[in-house]
């Protein structure tokens, strides 16, 4: 999946960064894959530990991924991908109620309590 090679002027921790984002942006990597462990992919690139945990933290700081505590790190959706499942989620949701009987007022309005009943993220 990924390759650095030690001969490019770009340090190898850049390589990894600019590798992953590209992964993602294309798709490749999809929102949610979980990522190696730096240790894991340290061994499995023949770099050092310290390289691979500096690109997975300047990937954290830019979105590209986000770091779950013991759970690892994972890809983070890009917008085009979040916006797709927002609608998609979107559709089950209104299938749903409406199949319940809600009117759409009232979905709306269950919508809009929900919101306002949630820390904003």
């Amino acid at each position: 999946m990924l390759t650095v090679d030690p001969s490019l002027p770009t340090p190898p921790f850049e390589q990894v960064k600019e590798q992953l984002t590209e992964l993602r942006a294309t798709g490749a990597l999809p929102a949610s894959h979980r990522l190696p462990t730096v240790r894991h992919l340290a061994a499995e690139l023949g770099l050092a530990p310290s390289t691979v945990a500096r690109a997975y933290r300047e990937l954290e700081a830019s979105g590209v991924i986000e770091t779950r505590g013991r759970h690892g790190s994972f890809i983070t959706p890009t917008s085009p991908q979040t916006r797709t499942e927002g609608v998609r989620l979107a559709h089950d949701y209104v299938r749903r109620l409406r199949a319940l009987g809600v009117a759409d007022a009232d979905a709306v309005r269950l919508v809009r309590d929900a919101i306002g009943g949630l820390p904003a993220s």
